[in-house]
């Protein structure tokens, strides 16, 4: 066995060591290994206590890592193709962030769809670069955004020669893929960085029957959800770079916001997590990708509800589509997605991922079985027997092109002031807005407020979507620039 084999798990095997020598902790955190909560410690287990600890010589440190955590990032670097590989402990919201921070400085153009996690435009506010939107095409009966089109990215770079970046979603939470391949070339050609955003794209990287992976493609940077589809704990992440990207710079990005004092539940669970899908990350996928299939065919046998899959491909906007979602049409039974969501979780007592104005998505993964697919498949049976309503009006969800009128950073931090909602428009937002999830802004500081994006945030406001991003957590008031 090599020093870097994929079998190893160097943070794992460091905390087992550490419990096998008996510390008396003289250091943080306070629960000393859970002896100092004991009401914790029966809810969470001794087993997880005794290993929530703090950085110490021999568990290395990850604001600078020289042992145990330097091997674990070399492994996962090696798993998934890349350069180097920083492990995350804020999310994946903290690797885009910092994949966005490398590659712009203040008033750098960065090109991206507007169909982007807020974390993209979370970072903008931070670092004060401006987006140059290129707008996603839309299904017109599905209603859900799709792939960048190349030609959009090459008009963007035509018109922007100066921007430093290109961003793609790979794939879209609903599964889309955008031509990364062909992007990426486009991006280097014009000495820009391609950042990929695979949120949702973690198994992308372990089956040769899924579409192709940020790093595969040519990424410089990809921000990876290892909690998501990879099986470990809610928060850890990775960050590929490929070798046209400085690994002492973004590790200097990654320590301006990222904790000092991360969480060894986390890292462990991203080294764990590694390992198993390096060594068993086939079989994995060839099971969820087998059990979606199921799922699919069975509701598209219902009647009404529209599983989609890969005979959406277009070949461009939707250059290919991730045959692990499980997203369904719901608008043909009568009922909004968000409807169908909360029917299944306050009747069916099943909590799906999030449903919008027109679709459901679950998510399945390593954790699901056939049986729990058997009873969500029932389930929306069952709904569409009972509540399947006709001729009820419905908004037909439509891509609403914004008028960006001022920087994100300018417009959030400037002088602003707070309106009743109905009395905004024509105003430029200064916050977010936003159905949580997928998160995806409606409104984003510097774009205008129009009567069309009023009346679909009063729709999915009345269909049951959580709505945030706004100070006023109500959102009967919006604040806008002065």
């Amino acid at each position: 066995m090599s020093f870097f084999s994929q079998d190893r798990a160097p943070i794992l095997e460091a905390l087992e060591k550490m419990k096998q020598a008996r510390l008396v902790p003289f250091d943080v955190p306070g629960h000393k290994r859970g002896r100092g909560n004991a009401e914790l410690t029966e809810f969470l287990g001794e087993k997880c206590l005794s290993v929530d600890v703090n950085s110490m010589k021999m568990l290395d440190n990850l604001c600078h890592p020289v042992s145990v955590i330097r091997e674990a990032e070399q492994l996962a670097a090696e798993a998934f193709g890349a350069a180097h590989a920083f492990f995350m402990v804020g999310g994946t919201t903290s690797a885009v962030q910092a994949m966005v921070m490398t590659a712009c400085k203040h008033g750098d153009k960065i090109i991206m769809p507007r169909n982007v996690h807020r974390s993209a435009i979370n970072a903008l506010i931070l670092c004060g670069a401006v987006p140059v939107y290129v707008n996603p095409e839309m299904d017109p009966e599905l209603g859900i955004s799709l792939g960048m089109s190349v030609q959009g990215v090459a008009k963007a770079i035509e018109e922007n020669p100066d921007a430093k970046a290109v961003l793609v979603n790979n794939p879209t939470y609903y599964g889309i893929c955008s031509d990364i391949k062909s992007i990426a070339k486009l991006a280097h050609d014009h000495g820009m960085l391609l950042l990929a955003d695979e949120a949702h794209g973690t198994h992308l990287y372990f089956s040769d029957k899924l579409p192709i992976s940020g790093m595969a493609a040519g990424a410089d940077m990809s921000a990876i959800s290892m909690h998501k589809s990879g099986g470990s704990l809610t928060q850890s992440s990775l960050l590929l770079i490929g070798d046209r990207v400085s690994e002492g710079y973004v590790h200097q990005i990654i320590n301006l916001t990222q904790t000092t004092s991360a969480s060894y539940l986390l890292l462990a669970s991203l080294d764990i997590s590694r390992r198993n899908m390096a060594l068993k990350g086939d079989k994995i996928i060839d099971k969820i990708i087998d059990l979606v299939q199921y799922a699919r065919d069975e509701i598209n046998t219902i009647g009404d509800y529209y599983a989609y899959s890969t005979e959406l491909i277009n070949g461009d906007s939707i250059f290919d589509f991730d045959i692990t979602k499980l997203a369904v049409y719901t608008r043909s039974i009568g009922l909004a997605g968000v409807e169908v969501y909360d029917l299944l979780r306050d009747e069916y007592d099943i909590q799906t991922e999030f449903g919008d104005i027109g679709n459901l998505l679950a998510y399945v993964s390593i954790g699901d079985r056939a049986k729990d697919i058997e009873r969500l498949v029932s389930a929306l049976a069952e709904i569409r027997r009972n509540y399947r309503q006709t001729g009820r009006a419905m908004l037909k969800a439509e891509y609403i092109s914004p008028k960006v009128i001022a920087r994100p950073q300018e417009a959030f931090y400037g002088e602003k002031e707070s309106v009743p909602i109905g009395e905004s428009v024509g105003r430029v937002c200064s916050e977010f807005v936003m159905c949580y999830p997928p998160g995806i802004p409606i409104l984003a500081p510097g774009e205008m407020v129009t009567e069309e994006i009023l009346n679909y945030i009063r729709y999915a406001k009345k269909k049951g979507c959580q709505m945030t991003g706004s100070e006023d957590m109500s959102l009967n008031y919006l604040n806008v620039m002065k």
